[in-house]
Order: C-alpha cells, then sequence, then structure tokens
C-alpha cells in the first residue's frame, strides 16, 4: 500500500514537473496548463513506457501511431485557443484518447475521430475514468472529417497531411481555426487555418514530426 501512494505522488510530481517545462518553453495559457495538470499522460501509455510517460517526447502507441509530445499538444491548443475559446472542437487522429481528454477540459464539445478501430478501443477504455460528458469517440476516417456534427469552431488534426484537405476546410464554421502539421515527414510544419467567410488565411508555425494522415478505415 505505501509503495503505491508512494508511486502515485512520484507520478503526480513527474506530472508538475512537465507542466513547469512546459511554462519555461513558453506556454503561456495557463488554461492549457491547466487542462494538462489534470490529465495523467502515463495513463495513456503501455506500462513499459511509464517511465518516459512525463518526457517531452512522442511515445508509440501501436499500430505505427504516437501519443504527441507534451509540448506540441500544448502548443497547437494554445495558438488555437488565442484570443478564444474552442467551441466546439474536431480532433482527428484521437490516438490513445490523451488529446482528446486534455481537449475536453477547454471546449464545450469534442468529437474526437480515429481510423483504427482497436486504436479507438483502447482510447475508450483509457478515457473511461475520466468520465467526460463533452466528449464522443468516432471511428471514421479524418480526412473526410466529421459531417454529421459540423460545423466546427475548432479543428486540430494529429497527423500530417500534403495538403489541407478540402472537407475539414468546409467543416470548419465561419470565424473557426484549424490547426494541422503539413508536409514530408523530413519537413513537416504546424499550420494555422482561419477561415472568414469563405476566405481561408494560412499562418506558419513551428517544425515538427507527425505521423501521416491516411485515408481509410482498418
Amino acid at each position: 500500500m505505501m509503495r503505491t501512494v508512494e508511486s502515485a505522488q512520484s507520478a503526480q510530481r513527474a506530472l508538475l514537473r512537465m507542466v513547469e517545462r512546459l511554462r519555461g518553453q513558453g506556454i503561456r495559457d495557463e488554461k492549457v496548463l491547466d487542462a494538462m495538470v489534470r490529465v495523467p499522460r502515463q495513463r495513456f501509455v503501455e506500462p513499459g513506457l511509464a517511465f518516459s510517460a512525463y518526457d517531452d517526447t512522442p511515445l508509440p502507441i501501436g499500430y505505427q501511431q504516437t501519443i504527441s509530445q507534451p509540448f506540441v499538444v500544448a502548443r497547437m491548443i494554445e495558438v488555437l485557443r488565442s484570443g478564444r475559446e474552442l467551441g466546439r472542437t474536431l480532433e482527428v487522429g484521437a490516438g490513445c484518447g490523451y488529446q482528446a481528454a486534455v481537449l475536453s477540459f477547454l471546449a464545450t464539445e469534442v468529437y474526437a475521430v480515429e481510423r483504427i478501430r482497436p486504436l479507438l478501443d483502447r482510447a475508450r477504455e483509457n478515457l473511461r475514468p475520466f468520465r467526460l460528458a463533452n466528449l464522443r469517440l468516432k471511428c471514421a476516417d479524418g480526412s473526410l472529417g466529421l459531417p454529421e456534427a459540423a460545423p466546427y469552431d475548432t479543428i486540430i488534426v494529429a497527423a500530417a497531411a500534403r495538403e489541407v484537405p478540402l472537407p475539414l476546410k468546409e467543416q470548419l464554421a465561419p470565424g473557426g481555426r484549424m490547426m494541422i502539421p503539413l508536409g514530408a515527414q523530413a519537413e513537416q510544419q504546424l499550420i494555422l487555418v482561419e477561415r472568414h467567410g469563405n476566405q481561408y488565411k494560412e499562418s506558419r508555425f513551428e517544425a515538427v514530426r507527425f505521423v501521416p494522415l491516411l485515408s481509410g478505415i482498418e
């Protein structure tokens, strides 16, 4: 029992150190930092990788997918939130459910889609203890978005595309924002897409490395 308590306390300290490191890396949105404190990353990785859960690095989650590094999660959400609320949010590439959990503490509604069924099942298991009433998961081809719940105030894509998928642009509400990695694996950048009426403005941010955005369902 004592060892279990010590382990939990150690994990909590590691989580708080991670968040302080994010602050030191330039993340200024306290609501984003608070959301990340409320979602222990170790619950979303394999037990054998728990010792690395709070490192600032992506980790494998199976099926040739990864859980994004904490800084990239925080940075993408911070940019999307800048001067506004997230509102109704679509996450493309739910993976193990980590980013969806963080988003649920910041958005009115979160719709998270994942194309790999076994991975979505794992995300459901990971998320069940959190009892997030505003989060919905669905197995779907993320490159097509989720038209039945559109339009979205915010879209966040956790896989890299060669170009912004047209369905995602069309499902973005007027005044909405989308963050998506674009480019080949060795030369990816975060791109912010902002919709103004029928016009779209793109802004470039950090270089990143994501798995590719693929179509179809597995």
